[in-house]
């Protein structure tokens, strides 16, 4: 029943933001001060036309932006706040622009350090496995 719910709620999230990943964590220190390691993301994918430099960055910010005239079609270069250069090295062997189909959304709020949960759990699968274990003995001895 939880599980369903969650997936439900994910989904739901999915069809209202318009991005696969509506909720991200912050995984680098690339995007501060903006945004830290830990930070959740609320992301939101929109057909606005996409632009330099936003108010609320990215998970990193588009610093350039070419748009073809005959096709309307965009082309983006990225870049980590905290990074010296742009994330060309980032990409796909000989990419270098993204297209429209490669953002997920623009972030448009965010809880501080939320995350680290998540990082937590990744970094160190053991303290998943015992938190995964006392929530199955929870489950276990709460019906009897």
């Amino acid at each position: 029943m939880i599980v369903a719910s969650a997936l439900m709620i994910w989904k739901t999230l999915m069809c209202v933001t318009g991005s696969e990943s509506p909720v991200v964590v912050v995984l680098s220190e690339s995007m501060e001060p903006g945004f830290s390691r830990g930070d959740i993301l609320f992301l939101y994918l929109s057909r606005d036309p996409i632009r330099v430099g936003r108010d609320i960055p990215i998970v990193h910010r588009i610093i350039k932006v070419h748009e073809r005239k005959d096709t309307g079609e965009v082309d983006i270069l990225t870049k980590g706040d905290n990074n010296e250069g742009d994330d060309i090295p980032l990409y796909a062997p000989d990419q270098y622009w993204l297209q429209r189909q490669h953002i997920m959304g623009r972030a448009v709020g965010f809880l501080p350090y939320v995350g680290w949960a998540t990082i937590i759990m990744t970094e160190k699968p053991i303290i998943k496995y015992v938190l995964i274990s006392v929530l199955g003995l929870l489950a276990i001895t709460s019906n009897d």
